[in-house]
This record gives structure tokens, sequence and C-alpha cells, in this order.
């Protein structure tokens, strides 16, 4: 296992971290005995990092598996406000401290906050403002307070929603690090996409980033599961504006069409690429069974994409996966 640093916040991490989400969902589906197997071969592998949230219902499985092993990897999690009600921060505060009896923990090293930011997006009631975020009894102040409490040592927040907002958040300095929307079919935040490529353009996030010293942690890098065979059934949520499931699934195809299989399977094939991007510190993948977890130190060591696998792909974007 590669171990990179997380921006500012100085934490050496493995490259791959372990994703206790709903779309992989060993945490939520599976036996004790799978979880705890998967969690041992994720340690002994190198993996450092556990990503859970509130939404996703994990914390509780999570808490139990870390209290049964002697290591004490890095865990982090996410809070969901109500950005109708009032006090903001009050509110980190409290999802906080919800979070961490559930996690049965003191801190954690990560608290983030989970909402789109979007000022202008009337169609998720979750979505926050920059200035909910940044202003006065934000959830900056809010998240900065359990900081300085000691309740969590970092603090993040996801990019998703409007750039232009996003822009403005990561801007303010105030944030260690950000989970960033990157994978094959849409890896517009480190860099300019071609003209007939479509999708959400998330380009300058990762400049910015870079600019603030942010750690920057990929997220989706198997686009929900598309991009791995096993998983293509399976409940798929777009994360992205100017995108649809069955869209996604075609450009999925092509590039499964266009790389073969001398590369790994799918989702190989995506967390390689994932660790093509040097400026990505951590890298997520779900976790839904405990071979998912060989398959993924698998791509650790195979590392990055080779580079022809990269001009295959290019050649994609060019022609919109063959579309345009």
């Amino acid at each position: 296992m590669n171990y990179r640093t997380l921006g500012r916040t100085g934490l050496k991490v493995s490259e791959v971290g372990f994703g206790c989400g709903r779309t992989g969902g060993l945490l939520l589906n599976g036996t004790e005995e799978e979880q705890m197997t998967a969690m041992r071969t994720a340690l002994d592998g190198g993996i450092n990092w556990f990503d859970t949230a509130a939404a996703y219902g994990s914390e509780p499985a999570l808490g139990n598996l870390l209290k049964q092993v002697p290591e004490t990897p890095y865990v982090s999690t996410k809070v969901t406000l109500d950005p109708g009600a009032p006090d903001l921060a009050g509110q980190v505060e409290r999802h906080l401290d919800d979070c961490l009896e559930r996690l049965q923990r003191d801190y954690v090293d990560l608290a983030q906050l989970h909402n789109r930011i979007d000022a202008a997006d009337d169609a998720d009631p979750r979505a926050v403002t920059p200035a909910q975020v940044l202003g006065p009894g934000g959830i900056a102040e809010g998240l900065e307070k359990a900081r300085a409490d000691g309740r969590c040592k970092f603090m993040g927040f996801t990019s998703l929603g409007d750039v232009p907002d996003i822009l403005e958040v990561i801007n303010s300095g105030r944030f260690d690090s950000t989970q960033i929307f990157y994978n094959m079919i849409n890896p517009s935040a480190a860099r300019p996409m071609p003209p007939a490529w479509t999708g959400q353009n998330l380009f300058g996030l990762i400049d910015a980033c870079k600019a603030q010293a942010m750690g920057i942690i990929a997220i989706r890098v198997l686009v929900g599961g598309i991009i791995a065979a096993d998983m293509r059934e399976r409940r798929v949520s777009m994360m992205t504006k100017e995108t649809d499931k069955d869209t996604e699934i075609a450009k999925g195809q092509a590039i499964l069409d266009a790389l073969g299989h001398d590369l790994g399977s799918g989702a190989q094939l995506g967390l390689r690429f994932a660790l093509s991007c040097p400026d990505i510190s951590l890298a997520l993948v779900g976790i839904g069974e405990p071979g998912h977890v060989d398959a993924a130190l698998e791509a650790a060591e195979l590392g990055p994409l080779p580079g022809n696998a990269l001009d295959d792909l290019e050649e994609l974007y060019k022609t919109d996966f063959g579309r345009a």
C-alpha cells in the first residue's frame, strides 16, 4: 500500500480508503463475520482510512468493529443539516455528538459537511448556500468549534452542487479537506475536457484545493458502481448535474469495451484511474463484500493506469464516448 499526504493535515493516509456507504453496503447488509473479515483484510493490507456518515446508517457497525481490533485507523464521518432550521453552528455540534455516540468514540479524525452547496438549487431542500456555510453562526463556525473542542481533528465538506458556490467555500481557506467527484466518466475536476464531452464540468475544483493546501478525497471513483459489472443493477443515484443514469451506464460500457479486461476488472480500472491523479490524496471505494477489499488491494498494487489506457480514454472524451 502506498501512502499520500492529506493536504495540510499532514496525515499519511493509504491511497485507498474503505467506504462504508450504501453503494457498497457491507456494513449495512453483511453479517458481523463478513464485516470483520473485510476490516481485517483491509487493515492487514495497509488501509488506514474508514469513511462513514450519519446518512449511511453504518456508524454503529463501524464503531463496533473498531472496538474489536488493536489498530487505530483514521475515521471520517459526515453530517447532513437542515438548512431551513435555525442555528446551523449548533446543528453541527449536535449532529456530530450523535455521530460520535453511534461510533462509540470521543472524536473523529475528519468531520465533514454532507449537504450540497448550491445557492440556486430549489429542488434539493438540503442544499446550502455559501453564506450558510461561511457566515456568522454558520456551518464552518460549528465545525471550527468542534475542532477546537477536540471532537474532530480536521474539518471538510463534499464538493457537490454549483461550481462557483463550491469554489467560494474552498477559497475561504477555512476547510482542511474536501471530497471531490472524480472518475473515468467525469474527471473534469482535475483537467479541462474536450468540447464534445458532456457532463457537469467541475474544472477548477482541484486547482483551487491545491492553492489552499487542502486534502483531496476522491469519491464515486466507480461511478456509483456503474463501471463495476457486479454492481450494475444496483440502485445508482446521480450526484452531479447534467447527466442521467442511462447516459452514465452507456458511457461506462464504452469505457469497458475500449479498455478490455487485461488491466483488471471494471472496479479495478476505476480505482487505478483515480490513483493516476497525483493530486488526489485518497480514493474511497465502497465495499459490498470481503472480496471487494481483496480486489481493491490488488488494484492498488498494480498502481495507476498505464499511459496507453489513459490515451484510449482521451479518445473517448473527444467523441463523448462515441456519442458525438
